[in-house]
């Protein structure tokens, strides 16, 4: 379709405006700076390098494959009995205490290495820590979700060059998981299977949306993508959590991200930016059958590696607006090699 129109986004039950007529407009908005070409395999000045200090004065490990550590910084903090939770009486000033727990993981001890430079053996690491951190802190009484995420690259708010990731889990579920729980949940009441196992199954049969797949999962720019070159990774098979993926579909996942963030990089032949996030079902005991563990990859990069998406005006104030459609955004993914720069 290239008329003006809007789709529906069954996971959060919202809309998205597509306007395919604007896609050739001209541009003289701002031009982001190109980030540094290179960087040093060892920073010394890095507070994610093996061996360096960080702000928070504790030194690193000389680790040399993973490293996960408390954040020295938080957004969260333990509950403590002091915590107030009573907030104002009055319905329109509700506040309640949120708890949980910060983590860093850093990918690898080299400074200069993204996941779209990692070896996939390596990345496998890598997914096996986030289950392994999922399953750790999902387990505790305290947390009911685990947020796996990363902010790739300067233009996406990373603090540190070091290609790294986070993890926080709280005691509360999270806008974004309340909508996906419940959108879940009502598709399965109503047709009998989980939402994202119906869609990856259709896109595959449709293909037209469809970057790539492999034995286990599927990468697809959704039907109702809100950024110029958004993508999912799906798995085929039925599962919840992160750290329920057999050792088959972690092999997978390494290959998928692999795979993903070597065609973004190629895409403008930058390193691209992205803000990644593992959705996946909350740690509340419930049995959540109508989940599917899913990735989000949100890059802001439109024309090229200097031109980003800005978020404002209409998009802010009233719902998402997006030029380029899925259909032309996959074509063009699709299209890249797999070897990075080739």
């Amino acid at each position: 379709m290239h008329l003006p129109h809007r789709r529906y986004n069954p996971l959060i039950g919202e809309w998205v405006l597509v306007s395919p007529q604007r896609a050739t407009r001209p541009w003289l908005g701002a031009v982001e700076r190109p980030p540094a070409s290179t960087r040093p395999a060892y920073d010394p000045q890095c507070y994610l390098c093996p061996g360096n200090r960080r702000a928070s004065g504790a030194m690193n490990p000389h680790y040399e494959e993973v490293l996960v550590f408390d954040n020295d910084f938080p957004a969260l903090l333990p509950i403590s009995s002091d915590s107030d939770t009573s907030g104002d009486a009055h319905p329109l000033f509700r506040q309640e205490a949120e708890s949980g727990v910060c983590r860093v993981i850093c990918f690898s001890p080299r400074h200069d290495l993204t996941l779209a430079e990692l070896p996939t053996a390596h990345i496998r690491r890598v997914v096996d820590v986030w289950a392994e951190q999922s399953a750790q802190l999902g387990a505790r009484e305290d947390i009911t979700y685990v947020q796996i995420f990363e902010n790739k690259g300067e233009m996406m708010g990373a603090s540190n060059p070091h290609p790294h990731g986070q993890i926080w889990a709280t005691r509360h579920l999270p806008n974004e998981i309340v909508k996906e729980t419940h959108m879940q949940a009502a598709y399965l009441a109503t047709h009998g299977e989980p939402l994202l196992c119906a869609y990856a199954a259709e896109e595959l049969r449709r293909e037209e949306r469809v970057v790539f797949e492999n034995g286990a999962f599927v990468c697809v720019v959704p039907f109702w993508a809100v950024w110029p070159f958004e993508t999912l990774l799906l798995p085929k098979r039925h599962v919840r959590h992160i750290e329920a993926l057999l050792p088959a579909e972690r092999d997978a996942l390494a290959d998928a991200l692999k795979r993903l963030t070597v065609r973004y990089d190629n895409l403008f032949e930058t390193s691209f930016p992205y803000s990644m996030g593992v959705h996946q079902a909350p740690h509340d005991g419930q049995a959540h059958e109508g989940w599917q563990l899913h990735l989000h990859f949100y890059p802001p990069l439109l024309r090229s590696a200097t031109v980003r998406k800005f978020m404002v005006g209409y998009e802010l104030l009233a719902q998402p607006q997006r030029d380029l459609t899925p259909e032309q955004a996959a074509q063009r993914l699709r299209a890249l090699s797999e070897q990075r720069f080739a």
